[in-house]
């Protein structure tokens, strides 16, 4: 997936964690638009129809057609000038389908961590929350904000890391208005798709991501103001 992704696995053992992986590498194998003999770059070139695709890249074309419909075109998996790429919705529903392969294997206390998305469960210490948190846009060593986070998902879209990657669907050019969008949820590919979505619309992304259900919000924008909505649960030190 081009990202390093880790496990910290605290009532499992290596074989759980390494079907976890194995699911990300087939995940990997089957969605990369950057492999000629994925079934998304099969698509692309018209060698399948609809009727022939599997049941899970359906579904993430689903996810995917439902966030460009709410966006107004702003987020899509077909930018002007590229082929189809559905990584943006991707990496959040495969990492999620790794923790849940966790779970149904028993596990109960657990971090994954997507290059700085993640999903949690259970307490790494009695009474206790994973902290999760989420780098300063500026700042490479300090962070905004700290979340405590049991049992969900965290997940931020920004420029630090790979510079102007996210561009406006309804122009192909890259985003402005925003630094950071950051998005706790229940599941990691609401939190990852609604951060990068929200991204996609500049400072009317604020608004619209603190709209969408089962979802708390914490954004810079380029004026470095902050908007945070009253659920996130911020970690007190």
């Amino acid at each position: 997936m081009g990202l390093p992704i880790s496990v910290d696995l605290r009532d499992g053992d290596a074989a759980l964690a390494e079907r976890a992986f194995a699911w990300l590498r087939e995940a990997d194998a089957q969605f990369s638009p950057f492999k000629p003999d994925s079934e998304v770059s099969r698509l692309d070139r018209g060698e399948l129809s609809r009727e022939e695709l599997t049941p899970d890249l359906v579904e993430v074309l689903s996810l995917c057609d439902w966030y460009e419909q709410s966006t107004g075109g702003a987020f899509t998996a077909r930018v002007p000038g590229r082929g189809l790429d559905p990584c943006a919705v991707v990496k959040g529903w495969a990492v999620q389908r790794a923790a849940d392969i966790l779970r149904q294997g028993g596990a109960t206390t657990f971090c994954v961590n997507a290059g700085g998305d993640v999903v949690t469960a259970g307490e790494p210490e009695a009474g206790k929350p994973w902290r999760v948190g989420v780098r300063h846009p500026d700042l490479a060593d300090q962070v905004s904000v700290v979340l405590g986070v049991r049992d969900g998902a965290v997940a931020t879209s920004a420029l630090y890391e790979r510079g102007q990657h996210i561009l406006d669907g309804r122009t192909g050019l890259p985003v402005t208005g925003l630094l950071s969008v950051t998005v706790f949820s229940d599941d990691l590919a609401i939190a990852d798709t609604t951060a990068t979505a929200a991204f996609t619309l500049g400072k009317d992304g604020i608004e619209w991501a603190a709209s969408q259900e089962d979802c708390e919000v914490f954004i810079v924008d380029e004026d470095r103001r902050v908007y945070s909505s009253p659920g996130l649960p911020v970690h007190i030190c």
